[in-house]
C-alpha cells in the first residue's frame, strides 16, 4: 500500500497535484479532516481493489478547525505507518497573495481573523503549518513553477518504482528570478565561461549541444564538475542514512538558461548511471 499525504499552503497547488496523481491511478480524497486519516486508511487497506491500494489525500486548514490537532494528527499517523509519505506545497508570500487576487477567490482563513484581509491570512496560515512542513518527505515550493513543470516534478516522484528511497532532484535556474526556496543545495555556476555573451549561442540554452560543448570545453568547468562531484558523491550516502526522501540540488547561473542547464545535465547523467531516481527540471530555460 502506498499513502500519499498532500497539504501545505492554499493556493499553492495542492489540487493541481491531486489531479496529476489521480491521473497515474491513485484513489484521490480531497479536503479529508486529520482525525479521519486512520478510518480511510483502514477501509483502503482492507479493501479487495487494487484500485485503493494507491491513495493520495489533501489535509489542510479547510477541513481541521484545531491546527493543532492537525499536526499532531499527521504526525502521529505517520509514525504508524512506514509506506506513508508526506508532500507538502509552499510558494512565497507574495506570490500567494497575488493568486488569490487574480482569481478573487476567498482564503479559507478570512473568515477566522479580524480584518480579513488576504495578506493577513496567508501570514497566518504560513505560521500554522511550520510543524507541519519539518515532518514532510517532499517539499515543493511553486512560486516560480508552470503548471506544465509540477506536473513533471509531480509525476517524476510518483510514476516510477517507489522502492528507491532517496530521489535527487536537480534544478537549473537564474539568479535573477530567485532562488528555489526548496533547494537543500545550492550551486553558483556563474564563474563559468557564459555562452551569452556569443552571438550564436546566446539564443540558444543548454540543451543545444552547442552550448553544452561551448561550456564542456573549458578547463576550469571540467574541474568545476569533477570537484562538485566529488563532493556530492560523498554527501548524498549521508543524506540517504539520514533517512532523507529527496535532496534537491539547485544549480544556478545569471539566467538559468545555458550554464546552469549544461551543469544540472552533467550530474543528474552521472547519478543516474550511479542508479539513483534522478529528477531533471530547468526551471527558468524558457524565460
Amino acid at each position: 500500500m502506498e499513502f500519499v499525504i498532500i497539504t501545505g499552503m492554499s493556493g499553492a497547488g495542492k489540487t493541481s497535484a491531486l489531479h496529476i496523481l489521480e491521473d497515474i491511478g491513485y484513489y484521490c480524497v480531497d479536503n479529508i479532516p486529520s482525525s479521519l486519516l486512520s478510518t480511510l486508511y483502514t477501509l483502503c487497506s482492507k479493501s479487495e481493489d487494487n484500485m485503493m491500494k494507491r491513495v493520495a489525500v489533501v489535509v489542510d486548514v479547510r477541513g481541521n478547525e484545531n491546527f493543532e490537532n492537525m499536526y499532531s494528527d499527521i504526525r502521529q499517523f505517520k509514525s504508524s505507518h512506514n509506506d506513508v509519505s508526506v508532500l507538502f506545497f509552499d510558494a512565497k508570500v507574495d506570490c500567494l497573495i497575488t493568486r488569490y487576487k487574480e482569481t478573487r477567490r476567498k482564503h479559507p482563513l478570512t473568515e477566522r481573523l479580524k480584518d480579513g484581509s488576504v495578506s493577513e491570512a496567508v501570514e497566518f496560515e504560513k505560521a500554522l503549518l511550520l510543524p507541519v512542513k519539518t515532518i514532510a518527505d517532499y517539499n515543493i515550493d511553486t512560486t516560480y513553477m508552470l503548471n506544465k513543470q509540477l506536473a513533471e516534478r509531480v509525476k517524476s516522484m510518483f510514476m516510477d518504482d517507489t522502492s528507491q528511497s532517496l530521489t535527487l532532484t536537480f534544478m537549473s535556474f537564474g539568479f535573477k528570478y530567485g532562488i528555489p526556496l526548496e533547494a537543500d543545495l545550492i550551486i553558483d555556476v556563474r564563474c563559468l565561461p557564459n555562452p551569452y555573451y556569443i552571438p550564436e549561442l546566446k539564443p540558444l540554452t543548454g540543451l543545444d549541444e552547442e552550448v553544452r560543448t561551448y561550456v564542456l570545453n573549458s578547463e576550469d568547468t571540467q574541474e568545476f564538475i569533477t570537484r562538485t562531484l566529488n563532493l556530492l558523491d560523498f554527501s548524498v550516502p549521508l543524506y540517504l542514512k539520514e533517512g532523507k526522501s529527496e535532496l534537491v540540488v539547485g544549480i544556478g547561473c545569471t539566467g538559468g538558461k545555458h550554464r546552469s542547464v549544461t551543469v544540472a545535465r552533467q550530474l543528474d547523467e552521472h547519478f543516474v548511471k550511479k542508479g539513483y531516481k534522478c529528477i531533471i527540471q530547468h526551471r527558468d530555460v524558457a524565460k
